[in-house]
């Protein structure tokens, strides 16, 4: 079988020119078919990369060739399996989240011992205490004999975790280890400046003692940051994986335990799946609640909103691009936010107007002292599982970054309660209507969920309240729809150069006041379709801002949480599961006023 080499490195160096940086290196790794991650900081650079040995070696002589970076040295190791789906080089405020200032391991760092040493160390007897800086989740697979566990979840919480060592270790020997080091660069000059006084770091971490000394006086294997999950003290890939649930590693005798099922559970988070299921609902709706209360547009904050630069524009000045894209807005507001410092590129450094932009770069529009209109923001959870999640969406509630919202919006909530994954919305609903939406967990599923809804495979039925009472119980309205918005936003019928559209509507009530019920199909997804087609027909929807009686016009705007809400409900939904290839359906309760 064919070798992957991978190698891991780091080196704390003063980097500057970042963006520029990261291209560079992005297009050497892509034209050698390299992937893995590479995190750029202005304090160094964190590498870890995947391929044939040859286009390593040749990577890290480039990588070398970068001022700064002359010293950097890879720890190796081999897989018969790429570990790395993408490439991806990053740009990062620290290359190891800390969040301590004036730790700066280019500048100084602790003592450091090498692998031979330690072992010498624990072969001789000698009295040390070795303490293990890592998350819990990685110290279960292995460990050095006799270690402290530092007993946190990430990186962040080292500093706490230090200030609960007891006093009388701050005059012992003390050798601090992680998996490659580069967190013992932080970690080791931290406790220093704490008060400990014979402080040492592992060379390399348990990577790299691996390869110099095997496995003497270390139990388990090294977890990993990548599909391998574990290395043992050769360095090869053990039959250790991870649980989906849990994220707690798993050997293979926790892999035949009864209660782990791929993807849904393992032995240390197992539950009956009824109650598996209320837990998992329980600690998602806690999760939004600590998320939204207050909601987290509500306090002033530096909102930086992205501006991509499309082919059409590459070559132009700032101020050139910033028109042509906001042609509605004078030149003079645009170089007074230029002069302003209000402008800034993907590695936070400001651009003036005459900078010049090319196509597929991302600026960003600072706007200091944001706060977002408020947002009903009681989301439920009606399904998930390891590929999809569906959830009753309230009004009003913007599902993008849009206008005047940002942070109140389900995109920043949702990625909040699930990081480090991010939620993909498989089709959209406008911020007023309520009802049932799908994302997928990750890319994959989304490349299958998603084309459903643009191939018109999935089942939509809408609740939906009008103003008046149709002649019909049955009507299929085929109006076409115009493709750009008009002047105030929204769209309307338009059969010389519109967009086919169709919805098929079914009278469910005739109520007392005047307003009837409708049960709404729309068999194709133009925007503001079902709202267009009953405006069109002469029944506007209830609480619409947009679409009022007698044909009039209103504004597209967000209603807040005071008005009457729109009366347009996502109520059911059936599409076939990303995973299991299986038909599924989706209902909610109907909202009060239907």
């Amino acid at each position: 079988m064919p070798v992957i080499t991978n190698i891991s490195c780091y080196l704390f160096a003063p980097l500057s020119n970042l963006k520029e940086l990261r291209e560079r290196i992005l297009a050497e790794c892509k034209a050698r078919g390299i992937k893995g991650t590479i995190l750029l900081s202005t304090e160094g650079i964190n590498v870890f990369l995947a391929a044939a040995r040859e286009d390593i070696d040749a990577m890290v002589d480039f990588l070398r060739s970068i001022p700064g970076l002359e010293k950097l040295t890879p720890k190796i190791s081999e897989s018969t399996e790429q570990p790395f789906r993408r490439m991806l080089v990053r740009i990062k405020k620290e290359i190891i989240a800390f969040g301590v200032e004036g730790i700066d391991p280019a500048r100084y760092t602790s003592p450091r011992i090498d692998a031979k040493t330690l072992k010498q160390w624990y072969d001789e007897g000698k009295p040390f205490v070795i303490y293990d800086t890592r998350n819990d989740y990685e110290i279960k697979l292995g460990t050095f004999k006799n270690a402290i566990p530092a007993r946190i979840d990430n990186f962040r919480q080292f500093p706490e975790a230090v200030r609960r060592l007891p006093p009388e270790l701050k005059d012992q020997p003390v050798v601090t280890f992680c998996t490659g080091g580069i967190r013992c660069e932080k970690a080791a000059p931290f406790m220093e400046r704490e008060g400990f006084k014979q402080i040492y770091q592992l060379e390399g971490g348990i990577l790299k003692y691996f390869e110099e000394v095997g496995g003497a006086h270390y139990d388990g294997e090294c977890f990993v940051f990548d599909q391998r999950v574990g290395l043992d003290p050769s360095l090869h890939e053990t039959e250790s994986t991870q649980c989906y649930v849990c994220q707690s590693p798993l050997n293979d005798k926790e892999q035949n335990d009864p209660r782990f099922v791929q993807g849904e559970s393992c032995p240390y988070c197992f539950k009956t799946t009824e109650e598996q299921q209320r837990l998992n609902m329980e600690a998602r709706h806690a999760a939004i609640r600590a998320i939204t209360t207050p909601l987290p547009g509500s306090a002033p904050y530096e909102n930086h909103r992205p501006l991509n630069v499309g082919a059409s524009f590459d070559g132009f000045t700032m101020i050139d691009f910033l028109c042509g894209i906001f042609g509605h807005i004078p030149r003079e507001e645009w170089l007074a936010l230029c002069e302003q410092g209000r402008f800034i590129d993907e590695a936070r450094t400001p651009v003036n107007a005459t900078h010049i932009v090319h196509a597929s770069e991302r600026y960003y529009r600072v706007i200091p002292q944001t706060v977002e209109p408020e947002v009903n923001a009681d989301l439920r959870i009606v399904h998930e599982d390891e590929a999809i999640i569906v959830l009753n969406k309230p009004a009003p509630l913007p599902m993008h970054p849009c206008g005047r919202f940002n942070r109140n919006t389900l995109q920043y909530i949702l990625h909040e309660v699930y990081a480090p994954q991010k939620p993909r919305p498989a089709h959209r609903l406008d911020a007023n209507t309520t009802g049932l939406v799908v994302l997928s967990r990750t890319r994959h599923f989304a490349s299958q969920l998603q084309p459903q809804f643009t191939r018109g495979e999935v089942d939509k039925v809408y609740l939906v309240r009008v103003q008046g009472s149709p002649s019909w119980d049955d009507y299929t309205c085929e109006l076409s729809i115009s493709d750009a918005p008009g002047e105030l936003g929204s769209r309307e019928a338009d059969e010389e150069n519109g967009l086919v559209a169709r919805t098929d509507f079914k009278v469910l009530q005739r109520n007392a006041d005047g307003t009837t019920l409708l049960d709404a199909r729309p068999l194709t997804g133009r925007t503001n379709q079902i709202r267009v087609h009953l405006w069109e027909l002469g029944f506007p929807v209830c609480g619409d801002s947009a679409y009022l009686p007698d044909k009039q016009k209103g504004d597209m705007q967000t209603l807040t949480v005071q008005d009457q809400p729109l009366c347009l409900h996502a109520w059911r939904l059936s599409f076939t599961h990303p995973l299991t290839k299986q038909r599924v359906s989706f209902e909610t309760e109907r909202p009060t006023w239907a």
